[in-house]
Order: structure tokens, then C-alpha cells, then sequence
């Protein structure tokens, strides 16, 4: 009888999977349908996000401090860079095994991914917000990875990455359109950061000038609301503090504010060479064509030479920033800590340590600060009691030059100290050094990166949906064919004026010839006495057709090189089957329709220019 059971079970067991999987797909689609319909769910599912996101970022946090316990026997509530370590000898070793470890273990899951990892910005700005959440995993975990051995990166990436996977995900399981799928992405990024700094201001502009790329009424309660959600989490676990502990100031003097125009600038050249410094590091290495697996170990060799003077470049400089502000450091102490936080950050992000340079740039920012602070005091003692503030100030410019979100800079001190006289001050830096490093450079630090991989990428504006927009969608499928040799006056008899408009020249073996007006085909003067000629006569070379995946901007560029009014698509460029065509009219008025679209998204009315044609 076993047998018999084991047999039937075998029979039913296949048809109860289908029914239940065709069940569970039934519903899914359903809810899907209801969700994307609904003017609720955005922000509702932003909350879920924040408070998702927000616990994600507080248990990585801690799962980070408890790493520096084990590996360097920092207190648990302390930080790395605050020097608290057991001695030299441990901080060589575990930096320079941890760092030798890691580009093994990145070597195997480069290769295990097989792929780039991409992040918010690039999610948002070429595909419509669509992210791998196993590549965010992956990317979070050799964040954690590369931080944990001392390397002088921060975890920012890792919280924008995971966060960001995260809220992309979930939208692609209710099918959410394009636009929405982007805002969800920036209520990722919005959380991580505000629940990383307990700055739900700066975490929700960080997604509006970053992940976004502008700010829309459409966008603005879901982001809100995730960011809120995250700072209310990360406030749950670690109390309602600043991660930075500021004094009370005085309100700057005009005096003041000439430092602030010189730290503005000041920012804006310390910001690039810490970006030049990362290509240059990436440039020598590949120059001599060191292997991608070796080059951490290099990072760990100069981190533990570095680490040996000044402890404070490992890590990303939380508890580093705090001591600056904090006065700890002399004047020579601030100017070497300051170029080698440059170099250790262009060493860990130019050997290929994953992690970002948000928390560092906020660490060069007060190291620079407070050296033009201790100079203005030496000028003008009476300045001396503004020595946080231009620290402050120095963070926030030296942050918006690498970082590129200025208005983020400026909420983040404005949140830290609570103080709105000092974000006076620091608003002037930070603009000056927003501008001079436009000016002068024209990147930010994530944006350099893309141009340094070859995409013209000026932020996270969606361009994504000028190669979304090919001719496959745009193509009709009614071309009329007629034979390359058929003669002029049969094909006259056959497609008289007026019937059709075009008609496509094929060649016997069935590919594409060409395209020929009807009324050219009438046009054409008459045969010789004894002559005979065909339509192919009319056609003396084949015209180049496009391919059904071709973008729209391509298209219109192949209408202008080729002067023409109609491309034939086909389906390979091997036997050149024509599947449909495009017109150059019908491809202008899509792209005008498009590009109004977007725009009147951008303003918060997604019918502002006639009604939506997404679906």
C-alpha cells in the first residue's frame, strides 16, 4: 500500500501547487491593483517603510559598535575614531588582516554578482527606481565589512543602499508606477539618513536633492511622513539626542561672517581634492595594474601607518568630530589630522573598500573649521568664543561640496545645534562652497563617480524614461510591402494615389530595402522605348533601418542624420525583417507628451497638461 500512497500523493500534490499558486497570484494582483490605484497607499506605505528602515539602520549600528568591541575593544557606546582602542599593535593587525581579508572576500562576490551594484541615485535617475534588494544586501554587508576593519568610509552608503532596496522592493511587488516607484526609493534613503543623525529635516531633503532630484508636492508627505517614522525609531533606541553634542553658542558678529565667506571657499577646495584624491589613487593603482583583490591590502598597510599618528582616520569620524568640537585638538594636532583623513579616505575608496563619504566629509568639514577658527582667534581674540561655530560652519561647507546637497548640510546644524542664529552663518558657507565647487569642479561625489564610469549623470533626475520609451511601444505593425523588382508600371496600377501613403521595398530574400512614397512612385519620370524599371530603380541603396528596442532620443537623431520621415523597424539587422515603422511626426508629438508629463508631475498635478498616458 506505501506504494500506492506515495504514487497518489504524487498526482494530487502537483495540483494543489498550481491551484494554491494560482490562487496566491490572483490575489496578489488584486491587492497590487488596489494599491496602485490609491492616493493613500504611497503614504502609507512610506510609514511602513520608515519605521522598516529606521529599525534597520539602529540594529546595523549597533551590530557596528559591537564589531569595533570585538576587533578593537572600543566601548560599546563609544566609536573608533575617537581613538579608544587597546593599543597599537591590535590596530595594525586587525587593519591590515581585516583589510587583506575583505579584497578576498570582494574578489569572490564581485564574482558571485556578476554585475554593478545600483544605488538610489543611479535606481532613480535610469530605471525608474527599480533596485536589487540582494545587491543592496550584498553591498550593506561589505559596507559593514570594510567599516568594521577600520577602513575610512562611513556606513551612510550601506544605510541609503539597504534602505533604499528596501522601499524599491516592496513598490515593485505592488506594481507601482514609475513615478511613485521613485518617491518610495527617496522614503528609503530619507529614513536611513534620518534615522542615522536623528535628523529627520536633513534625511528628508537628503532624498529631495539626492535620491529625487527636486522637490514635488506629490512627494512631499511620503517622504515626510518615512523620514518622521525613521527619526522616531532611531529616537525609541537611542534616546532623543543629536549624534553630536554642541554647546550653546552666541549668535555670530558681522566679522563673523567674513571667516564665513572664507570657509565657504575654503570648503569648496578642501571638498575637491579629497574627490581629485580618490581618482588619483584609483589612477595609480590601475597604472600599475595591481590586482583588484590586493589593492584593500594596501588600504590597511597606510590606514595602520596613519592610524599609528592619528587614530582618529579609521573608521567615519563620529567620535573624532565630537572631540574637534570639543576643542581637544591643537592647531598642528587639526592640520595633520586633516591631510590624513584625506589620504585614508582616498586610500579605503580608491583601493575599492565599499562605503561613502558622507560622515567623512562632515569629519574634514570640522577639522577645517576649526583650524580657520583657532587662526581667527589668533587675529581677533575676541572670536575665540566662535570657535564651534565656524567648526560647524566648516562641516556643513566641506559636506556640501563632496555630498552636493547644500539645503541637507545646512537642516543637519540647524538640527544638531537647535541654534537658528548659528545656521545663519553656516547657510552663508555652505551656499559658497555649493557654488565654488559647481564652478570650479561642476560634481559632486556621486556624480564624479558616474562620469568617471562613463554616465552623464548630473543627479537623479529621471532620464531613465528616454530609454523606457522605444520603438517597440511607438511602432505601428501595418506596413504594406511591395518587391524590389516590381516594375513601375505594375506598381502603379496597384497602389493608385491616395490609397497609400508609403510603401516598403523588400528584396527577394524578404529583407528591407527601403521606403518609397506613393506619390514619389507616381512622380517618377516614364521608362525609355524599350526600357523597363522597377521600383528598387528608386531605391539605388538600402536605407538603414532601426531596431525595436532603439530609445526615442535615438530615433529622432536617426530622422535628422538620415532625412527622412520614416524609419522601418526591424526585427535583426542580420536578415532585416521589417516588423512595423516609426514617423518622425508621431515620435515629436510622443516626446513633447512626455516631456509634458513629467513636468507637470514635477509641479504635483499629473493632468496639468492633458490627461496621463501611463499605465
Amino acid at each position: 500500500m506505501a506504494p500506492i500512497i506515495t504514487r497518489s500523493r504524487r498526482l494530487r500534490w502537483p495540483f494543489k501547487s498550481r491551484l494554491l499558486t494560482r490562487i496566491k497570484i490572483a490575489l496578489l494582483r488584486g491587492l497590487a491593483q488596489r494599491v496602485r490605484d490609491s492616493a493613500a497607499a504611497p503614504v502609507t506605505l512610506a510609514v511602513m517603510i520608515g519605521v522598516a528602515v529606521g529599525a534597520a539602520t539602529c540594529l546595523l549600528q549597533r551590530l557596528l559598535s559591537l564589531i569595533h568591541f570585538l576587533l578593537f575593544d572600543t566601548p560599546l557606546t563609544g566609536h573608533l575614531s575617537a581613538g579608544d582602542t587597546d593599543g597599537p599593535i591590535r590596530v595594525i593587525a586587525v587593519t591590515v588582516l581585516g583589510c587583506f581579508f575583505y579584497g578576498v572576500v570582494a574578489a569572490a562576490e564581485r564574482r558571485w554578482r556578476g554585475r554593478d551594484v545600483v544605488d538610489p541615485i543611479e535606481a532613480n535617475a535610469l530605471y525608474g527606481g527599480r533596485m536589487s534588494l540582494r545587491d543592496s544586501l550584498s553591498l550593506t554587508a561589505m559596507t559593514l565589512f570594510s567599516t568594521g576593519v577600520g577602513a575610512s568610509v562611513g556606513m551612510e552608503a550601506a544605510y541609503t543602499q539597504s534602505g533604499g532596496g528596501f522601499a524599491s522592493q516592496l513598490g515593485q511587488l505592488f506594481r507601482m508606477r514609475r513615478s511613485d516607484l521613485r518617491i518610495l526609493v527617496g522614503c528609503g534613503t530619507a529614513a536611513a539618513i534620518a534615522a542615522a543623525f536623528n535628523a529627520p529635516l536633513a534625511g528628508a531633503f537628503y532624498a529631495f536633492e539626492l535620491v529625487i532630484g527636486n522637490y514635488s508636492l506629490a512627494a512631499l508627505a511620503p517622504v515626510g511622513l518615512a523620514s518622521v517614522s525613521a527619526a522616531l525609531v532611531g529616537r525609541s533606541v537611542f534616546g532623543n539626542y543629536s549624534i553630536f553634542l554642541v554647546p550653546l553658542q552666541l549668535p555670530p558678529t558681522n566679522i563673523g561672517f567674513v571667516y564665513f565667506v572664507i570657509i565657504g571657499f575654503a570648503g569648496a577646495g578642501v571638498g575637491i581634492a579629497a574627490m581629485r584624491s580618490v581618482t588619483g589613487i584609483e589612477r595609480i593603482l590601475q597604472d600599475f595594474k595591481i590586482p583588484r583583490g590586493l589593492r584593500p591590502l594596501l588600504a590597511g598597510l597606510g590606514l595602520a601607518a596613519m592610524a599609528l599618528i592619528y587614530p582618529q582616520v579609521l573608521g567615519a569620524g563620529h567620535g573624532a568630530i565630537q572631540l574637534t568640537v570639543d576643542g581637544v585638538f591643537t592647531t598642528s594636532a587639526l592640520f595633520g589630522i586633516l591631510l590624513a583623513k584625506i589620504a585614508a579616505s582616498a586610500l579605503s575608496v580608491g583601493t575599492g573598500m565599499r562605503g561613502g563619504m558622507f560622515s567623512s566629509s562632515l569629519f574634514l568639514g570640522c577639522l577645517m573649521g576649526a583650524l580657520i577658527g583657532q587662526g581667527a582667534a589668533l587675529l581677533s581674540p575676541s572670536l575665540a568664543n566662535y570657535e564651534i561655530t565656524f567648526t560647524l560652519a566648516g562641516m556643513g561647507a566641506v559636506g556640501a561640496s563632496i555630498i552636493g546637497a547644500p539645503v541637507t548640510m545646512i537642516l543637519l546644524v540647524l538640527e544638531t545645534t537647535g541654534s537658528y542664529d548659528i545656521t545663519i552663518g553656516v547657510i552663508v558657507s555652505v551656499v559658497l562652497a555649493s557654488f565654488a565647487s559647481r564652478h570650479w569642479f561642476g560634481y559632486s561625489f556621486s556624480t564624479w563617480r558616474f562620469h568617471q564610469r562613463g554616465l552623464r549623470l548630473s543627479g537623479a533626475y529621471d532620464i531613465g524614461w528616454l530609454a523606457d520609451l522605444t520603438a517597440r511601444q511607438l511602432m505601428r505593425r501595418d506596413p504594406v510591402f511591395i518587391s524590389v523588382n516590381e516594375t513601375l508600371e505594375t506598381a502603379r496600377q496597384s497602389f493608385p494615389v491616395g490609397a497609400v501613403k508609403r510603401l516598403f521595398v523588400l528584396e527577394e530574400t524578404g529583407a528591407f530595402r527601403g521606403v518609397v512614397d506613393t506619390a514619389a512612385l507616381h512622380l517618377a519620370p516614364p521608362p525609355a522605348e524599350g526600357e523597363v524599371k522597377r521600383v528598387g530603380d528608386l531605391l539605388p541603396a538600402p536605407q538603414e533601418p532601426i531596431l525595436p528596442s532603439t530609445p526615442i532620443r535615438s530615433i529622432l537623431k536617426q530622422f535628422e542624420q538620415q532625412e527622412v520621415e520614416t524609419l522601418a523597424v526591424v526585427s535583426d539587422m542580420t536578415t532585416r525583417r521589417v516588423a512595423g515603422f516609426v514617423t518622425e511626426a508621431y515620435m515629436l508629438k510622443r516626446y513633447n507628451q512626455e516631456l509634458e508629463r513629467r513636468r507637470s508631475e514635477e509641479l504635483g498635478d499629473s493632468e496639468l497638461f492633458g490627461p496621463s498616458s501611463e499605465t
